[in-house]
């Protein structure tokens, strides 16, 4: 029997890539995104269900995974990749984009998974892989509420990882860094700004310089971001982390992870700092 997978936002980016790469390698994909009226190119193939999904909303939870079970018997694994990034300085943000922002990025992905560890339990197997970033592992400017829940995201994957193991399912999670998607679109969209708070002006154009460093960067097509979640959906491994991204990404993983940690901090600041005027 095929396996199944069920992957949440599936309507762009990585999701969309995840689900043409799994179902091109013969697995059942449960595609479920917010407006599944909208979708044309992944209602072309057989193996891939259309399913309504908000992970804010856990009545569509429980009707996709329903659906998913009705037309394929089981759910084997599932990938949390519905998400979103609230950027901009933090005294711009309101209560209630704080709130979405950790509603959909953590909360979410705990309605999803909340509904499907019966099941796994039930068929004493499981695969649950949390797409997180590398601003799950080290921050910038402008991304404190991003950053914030996607720490949270890694903390609770990583432990969570531990207490279901022993029940034979795996807890991974995925760290991509810049990557091709409509993503970043939707970030500049949503980027938190008030015009009145004037004083933030010089460093947001320092900051501004910085982010289009990164830009100019080799990014990762959201195909290949696919390509590493099948493999850590199939290698067979205990593997926690699967990190994939340009070469900037990891010298700044590698700075997190070897410098002390003031000397982090320093390397981080002088990505911006150097773009502030001399005084």
């Amino acid at each position: 029997m095929n396996k199944t997978i069920l992957i949440t936002g599936a309507s762009s980016g990585i999701g969309k890539a995840a689900a043409l790469k799994f179902a091109n390698e013969g697995w059942n994909v449960i595609a479920t995104m917010r407006n599944p009226e909208k979708e044309e190119e992944l209602t072309k193939f057989p193996m891939i269900l259309i399913a309504k999904l908000n992970v804010q909303k856990p009545a569509t939870i429980e009707s996709a995974i329903q659906a998913g079970m009705d037309r394929f018997g089981k759910i084997d694994a599932v990938i949390n990749n519905a998400g979103y990034g609230q950027n901009g300085i933090f005294e711009a943000t309101n209560p209630e984009q704080i709130y979405q922002q950790f509603d959909v990025n953590v909360f979410g992905v705990m309605n999803v998974i909340r509904a499907l560890l019966p099941h796994f339990r039930r068929q004493k197997s499981g695969l649950i892989l949390n797409i997180s970033s590398g601003a799950g592992r080290f921050t910038l400017p402008l991304i404190s509420l991003y950053a914030a829940s996607k720490f949270a995201l890694e903390g609770f994957s990583e432990s969570l990882s531990f207490e279901l193991a022993p029940l034979n399912i795996k807890v991974k999670i995925i760290e991509p860094g810049g990557t091709e998607t409509n993503f970043s679109n939707v970030t500049r969209e949503q980027f938190a700004h008030d015009p009145t708070l004037t004083d933030y002006n010089t460093f947001l154009e320092a900051s501004g310089k910085m982010f289009g460093e990164l830009v100019a960067h080799r990014l990762v097509s959201a195909g290949q971001v696919a390509d590493v979640i099948y493999e850590a959906a199939t290698d067979g491994s205990d593997t926690l982390r699967y990190i994939i991204g340009n070469e900037d990404f990891k010298k700044r993983l590698s700075a997190r992870a070897h410098l002390p940690d003031q000397e982090y901090v320093n390397f981080i600041r002088s990505s911006y700092t150097k773009f502030l005027p001399v005084n």
